[in-house]
């Protein structure tokens, strides 16, 4: 997942750099549309090792309460304790158990997600992105990933029955991740 610069294995540690690092959501509101969000607080680390990517593992913190779906209404439902209760459980966690080349830019992250206290294993769809200088001296590096969960599945089952048949909000939810990281 990252360049070693020698033919030992070098272990490369990167900073989620939060000003430039997404992390989206959408679920189905009415069965009939996607109604997408994200969250504005994200850090978090990398370390790779890119001869045996193997060896690399991935955590990052998502603070609960920097949801933003821009309506101020529907944040405040999913920061309540219907949905993420941000006052017991601020942050939303993921820690790899395992990374898996799939080829030279595919990867699958495998690891635990906690969400509002409830831990669960996903694998992220991840693509290294590439990397480059910045203006500043510094190495950056850039991932995208994605993957899906249901909600329920973290203790999320607030909804509401339609009259007209299904519920309210859709029970599988896609995150999408875009990750620039800044190496230390």
């Amino acid at each position: 997942m990252a360049t070693a610069t020698s033919s030992a294995h070098t272990m490369t540690t990167w900073e989620l750099d939060p000003a430039h690092t997404l992390v989206e959501f959408s679920a189905k509101h009415m069965m009939i549309t996607t109604v997408k969000g994200r969250f504005t607080q994200v850090s978090g680390t990398i370390h790779a090792d890119e001869k045996d990517p193997s060896r690399s593992s991935v955590e990052a913190t998502i603070k609960a309460a920097s949801l933003d779906t821009r309506t101020e209404q529907r944040d405040q439902h999913l920061r309540s304790a219907d949905f993420l209760d941000v006052e017991h459980y601020p942050d939303i966690t993921f820690k790899s158990t395992r990374v898996e080349a799939v080829d030279k830019d595919h990867f699958r992250v495998i690891g635990d997600l906690t969400i509002r206290g409830t831990t669960r294993p996903v694998t992220l769809d991840t693509t290294f992105e590439g990397r480059g200088k910045d203006p500043w001296g510094g190495e950056r590096a850039g991932f995208s990933a994605s993957t899906k969960i249901d909600r329920r599945e973290f203790g999320l089952t607030w909804n509401q029955a339609l009259e007209a048949g299904g519920v309210l909000v859709g029970n599988e939810i896609k995150i999408s991740i875009e990750v620039e990281a800044v190496k230390k």
